[in-house]
């Protein structure tokens, strides 16, 4: 209980700032219905109670299950079942991640079941690729640059809106369920060669986020929706507690339903695994299962919160703060939500530990989580001017990426690995169901192309910390090399004072 009370706690401060800027937004400029409010109030309450219960139980089970597995599978040094292996492993925890879910939902024209096993298909393929880079040691960098040099070369040939939902999805497929689980995997797979453990831990998330990338655009190429209209948005009406509390309930069941078809399969096969391979101790096996179960409550009371809670509160703010007179308010509005929302996804807060035990506190959470926060903040201030201007999104996917993959010859090549990660990470269920909204509300008050100009904001938000987590290791290789000229001068100096006695 102490544990998980700690979690509640790190979730409530992490929520807390996003909260603030939503009732201080709604009690000046963006007078909000009550009912929105208490929508609002009660979601931001779930989003707290869940993401503790879900931090608490993705350490319990998501994250020994993956670097159990991972380990198991390179050791076992059968390479035709490990690329079976790690192909259905990223097939199942894409397909099982609810920020797909809720971004298919919002994709006109396209088949829910259609997007994601394309997305699905993606993620698996790059994983088998993940796989290969630790094994045969090769460079991410060299891997990323020819990808994203495939990926742009594709979007000149796919349907222009199929462009933003393509690096959207590959945003969102990095969500709560799937970072744990891949990052634990990536770690698994790297202790086996010691040698280069730290490097080899990251990069799983970043290739993973790639291949939906790929993947969409290609349908994009070969597919031809019909009927692809956008369905606005439609607010819900509450006016007294009691109907706040009916719209939860009513809403309830179809978390549970989702987060169990998104758990079994994963459980499933942790279990048949467990059977085959006998790899995990009882008491882990037990400790495992219970983590699950903390992880399925988590999810529910979570998703439930950000979906039901979040989503009518950001597209409000957004297509209300459009009306006005003064609408280039949305450029640092967003700067500012942007910069403390980041704190809010759980897949950040399991990355941070993550790097922070990797490289044994060398890289600091606090420092991680600041140059996220930097980095979603930019990233929210470019998605909010697209909206206003309705300018494309390749120029400035293109010239960021441009620079991401510059700085990846400068940084140590661990940086490189925990940028990409980064960017998956940070595009999460905040993104989907708060940012999102708020973009196309903001685009629907205007009359803008809400696929054009609203859809793209998961993308954007996958980008620039891409640029900040490296300016990070940069910053750090200056700070090192500082240091250690300090020390070979003062050993000069006591060898001279030797000397000179």
């Amino acid at each position: 209980m102490t544990k998980l009370k700690e979690k509640i706690s790190e979730a409530l401060s992490s929520v807390l700032p996003i909260t603030c800027i939503v009732f201080l937004l709604s009690i000046t400029i963006t007078p909000m219905p009550i009912g929105t409010v208490l929508l609002f109030v009660l979601g931001a309450v779930l989003l707290v109670v869940g993401m503790g219960f879900f931090s608490l139980g993705a350490d319990m089970s998501m994250m020994p299950m993956g670097d159990g597995i991972g380990n198991a599978l390179v050791s076992s040094g059968k390479k035709v079942i490990m690329f079976i292996i790690t192909f259905a492993i990223g097939f199942i925890v894409t397909i099982a991640e609810p920020d797909l879910t809720v971004l298919a939902h919002q994709v006109p024209g396209i088949p829910d079941r259609v997007l994601i096993w394309t997305v699905a298909c993606g993620v698996g393929l790059f994983l088998m690729l993940s796989w290969i880079r630790i094994v045969f040691r090769v460079d991410l960098k060299y891997l990323l640059i020819f990808f994203y040099i495939v990926v742009f070369v594709l979007a000149f040939f796919s349907m222009d809106s199929f462009m933003a939902v393509a690096f959207d999805s590959g945003g969102v497929t990095t969500g709560p369920i799937t970072v744990p689980f891949i990052m634990a995997l990536g770690v698994g797979m790297a202790n086996v060669r010691n040698a280069h453990a730290e490097e080899d831990s990251f990069g799983l998330v970043a290739l993973g986020s790639i291949g939906p990338i790929l993947a969409v655009l290609i349908l994009g190429i070969v597919y031809h929706p019909k009927g692809a209209s956008y369905t606005p948005f439609e607010m819900v009406h509450v006016e007294t507690t009691k109907d706040v509390a009916k719209t939860f309930l009513a809403e309830m069941p179809r978390y549970v339903s989702e987060v169990s078809k998104a758990l079994v399969p994963i459980l499933g096969f942790f279990l048949l695994f467990q059977i085959i391979t006998r790899y995990f101790k009882k008491k882990s096996v037990i400790k495992i299962l219970v983590g699950t179960l903390y992880t399925y409550v988590g999810l529910i009371l979570f998703l439930c919160g950000v979906n039901v809670g979040f989503m009518p509160a950001g597209y409000f703010i957004g297509s209300e703060i459009a009306a006005l007179s003064y609408n280039w308010v949305l450029v640092p509005i967003g700067m500012v939500i942007g910069f403390y929302i980041v704190k809010a996804e759980p897949a950040v807060h399991v990355l941070n530990r993550q790097v922070e035990e990797v490289s044994s506190g060398a890289i600091s959470s606090r420092g991680m989580l600041y140059s996220l926060s930097v980095g979603v903040g930019i990233s929210l201030g470019i998605a909010m001017l697209r909206v206003l201007t309705g300018i494309s999104i390749m120029y400035f996917l293109i010239p960021g990426y441009l620079i991401a993959l510059l700085l990846s010859f400068f940084v140590p090549k661990v940086f490189t690995g925990i940028a990409f990660d980064s960017g998956g990470v940070a595009s999460g269920p905040m993104t989907a169901t708060f940012l999102l909204p708020l973009a196309m509300g903001a685009c629907e008050s205007l009359g803008g192309d809400v696929m054009m100009d609203a859809f793209g904001i998961v993308a954007m938000v996958a980008m620039t910390p891409l640029v900040t987590i490296q300016i990070l290791g940069l910053m750090m290789r200056r700070k090192k090399k500082a240091v250690s000229l300090t020390q070979e001068e003062d050993e000069i100096l006591a060898f001279e004072e030797v000397l000179d006695e």
